[in-house]
């Protein structure tokens, strides 16, 4: 399951995928002309990206620019409690494997949401989500999907994912039973994790590493602490150790880009792109 990047890689930086969240205030067909300027042969799109342009409009304009799409960000939101919402869950979801399908993405990425306030049962909420991968599981790999499951730091429980660590997202993957269950590796989340080089060896051995995304943890945290990932280098990830980590476990495909911050999106598209590719190159290509 682990797709290797394109034998026809860009001019540009070999490996390195921009994700669309990066240049959240550039339009998105800035977005892949800039990603082609510089030779970079990938892109991690959103399902907003779908909505806005059409999901054929968006494929052609892809292809056109010469580029690839490395996963398509998100599904998940599977812990609502009550029977009907959950069904709208499942059925979202399976819109969101449809819509990989059709962009030529590998895998979707799941966040799988928080604590449902009505019963702010934890234990039930994870249950739900290991339910409805198990159920999502095979209805994807018949589309040639993988579901890579992204585990968030352990702050965003609450509102946005009740799975916190790689082992707890590959515990969900591997009770589906199916291969197309798996896990993304996203540096912001999990870099804090003492168990993290065991957890990716794990992966790796089940053959559940579908996605590795980097960026940086900065502080002081914003206001809204998703924002407060940045450039790699800027904060305080060591990111050789956890690529080679990834690299000892055998991936080989891209690697994401994946930025939140107001900054960021405020600086124009071609030098956010010249700058990430930069510290890509310092940073984790050598170590990938």
């Amino acid at each position: 399951m682990n797709t290797p990047p394109s034998p026809q890689l860009g001019t540009g930086t070999p490996r390195l995928s921009l994700n669309r969240w990066t240049f959240r205030t550039t339009p998105v067909q800035e977005f892949l002309e800039t990603t082609a300027a510089r030779g970079i042969d990938a892109v991690g799109l959103w399902r907003q990206d779908v909505a806005e342009v059409g999901l054929e409009a968006l494929r052609r304009r892809v292809d056109d620019a010469g580029l690839r799409v490395s996963t398509l960000c998100r599904g998940g939101f599977l812990t609502a409690a009550g029977e009907a919402d959950r069904a709208a869950a499942l059925e979202d979801n399976r819109r969101a494997i449809d819509e990989t399908a059709a962009l030529g993405a590998p895998t979707l990425v799941l966040v799988v949401g928080g604590v449902d306030r009505t019963d702010k049962d934890l234990v039930g909420a994870r249950a739900r989500v290991t339910e409805a991968v198990a159920e999502l599981a095979p209805y994807a790999a018949e589309r040639g999907v993988t579901l890579s499951i992204e585990p968030l730091h352990p702050m965003f429980t609450a509102d946005r994912a009740v799975v916190s660590t790689i082992d707890q997202a590959l515990d969900i993957a591997e009770a589906s039973g199916s291969p197309a269950a798996g896990v993304v590796v996203d540096t912001y989340h999990v870099w804090w994790d003492p168990t993290l080089e065991r957890a990716i060896q794990r992966a790796a051995a089940t053959e559940r590493l579908f996605s590795y995304q980097v960026c940086d943890w900065n502080l002081p945290l914003a206001a809204e602490p998703l924002h407060s990932r940045g450039y790699m280098g800027d904060g305080y990830i060591d990111f050789p150790s956890i690529t080679r980590m990834i690299a000892a476990a055998g991936y080989t495909g891209d690697i994401e880009v994946e930025i939140f911050n107001e900054d960021v999106w405020a600086t124009p598209a071609d030098e956010a792109a010249r700058i990430i590719a930069e510290r890509f190159e310092q940073l984790v290509l050598p170590h990938a």
